[in-house]
């Protein structure tokens, strides 16, 4: 049986997490993102779309 395609999500940081609560940095940091404007694919997963809601506007997501 073939696997299924895991559906893909592009994050990118597109403000500071500077100044913010440590667990919403430490978010940012977990999800792979360490300066601004740098995006990371990561898979679109309940566990990932949580981490993702957490910092929602720190970030900006794009289907990849």
């Amino acid at each position: 049986m073939a696997k299924k395609t895991e559906k893909q999500l592009r994050v990118e940081l597109v403000k500071s997490p500077a100044g913010r609560l440590e667990k919403q940095q430490r978010t940012v940091e977990a999800l792979g993102l360490r300066k601004l404007h740098q995006s990371v694919t990561v898979a679109d997963t309940p566990a990932m779309r949580g981490m993702i809601n957490t910092v929602s506007h720190l970030v900006s997501v794009t289907e990849a």
